[in-house]
């Protein structure tokens, strides 16, 4: 028996004041306990915006968003979102960084005990119980990034939004993120939307791919990857999959 979606969206269109069309029409699209989605498209399509919408960061012009069945109209705790920028405090070290996603809006209340032993948890699933006395100038890139991680995973959301997490890594660190993330997503189940531009990245890490194209954004493509993970040994097979996403975003940008 296939499980509910924990995130779904129906018929979502999204305007912005001033525009004469809207950024996205009429978009669906369900998200499976533990699953992995990748979303593609051209710069400006409108990615991001989408990811704001199912965070509920933003209010749709028209259509639902539901979080496990019930309507999301705001913020909800069990929704974690991450973007390029890590965003981490200064003057917090990396440990209270990540005890701060604890006190967003309607997080539920915690004992300092509960709260220590979530942030622990975090930060050893992100490999930097070392680190934790640092503050964010002492550290590198992807470790400012799994800790940006770390604040979400403190959270235990069900569902984690990612807009291009590791788009500013050098290619070695962004591997290792990569197979941190799939580690993640393992150990929590959380189900994960990636906003990414690396249509690679995609095929090494998601369950499904969905490509958005044209104006305002629409889904013109959806790829289901059924191959074990790590795909590094199933090249060709990945690369027959690349080609067929390629071709379709070469298409509806020559019909843009």
């Amino acid at each position: 028996m296939q499980s509910a979606p924990v995130l779904e969206a129906q018929h979502l269109t999204l305007r912005y004041p001033g525009s004469s069309s809207p950024v996205l029409a009429d978009f669906d699209f369900a998200l499976a306990p533990g699953e992995i989605v990748s979303v593609l498209g051209p710069s400006g399509v409108g990615k991001s915006s989408l990811l704001r919408v199912l965070a509920g960061l933003q209010a749709p012009s028209a259509g639902t968003v539901r979080l496990e069945q019930a309507p999301l109209r705001e913020v909800h705790p069990r929704v974690a979102i991450a973007f390029q920028n890590p965003g981490l405090l200064p003057w917090l070290t990396l440990e209270r960084n990540v005890a701060f996603g604890l006190d967003f809006k309607r997080q539920p209340l915690l004992s300092r005990e509960e709260r220590q032993i979530r942030v622990d948890a975090a930060i050893a699933e992100v490999g930097l119980s070392h680190a934790r006395k640092l503050h964010p100038a002492a550290l590198s890139g992807g470790m400012a990034q799994r800790t940006a991680i770390a604040r979400c995973l403190a959270r235990k959301p069900r569902v984690l939004l990612l807009d291009e997490p590791l788009g500013a890594l050098d290619e070695v660190t962004r591997g290792e993120m990569q197979r941190l993330l799939l580690k993640v997503v393992a150990d929590f189940r959380t189900a994960t939307v990636i906003i990414t531009h690396d249509i690679d990245e995609a095929l090494l890490l998601s369950d499904r791919v969905i490509l958005l194209g044209g104006t305002p954004a629409r889904e013109i493509g959806q790829w289901c990857i059924d191959l074990p993970k790590p795909r590094e040994d199933y090249i060709a097979e990945v690369g027959a999959v690349r080609i067929e996403i390629l071709t379709t975003l070469r298409q509806a940008v020559r019909q843009h």
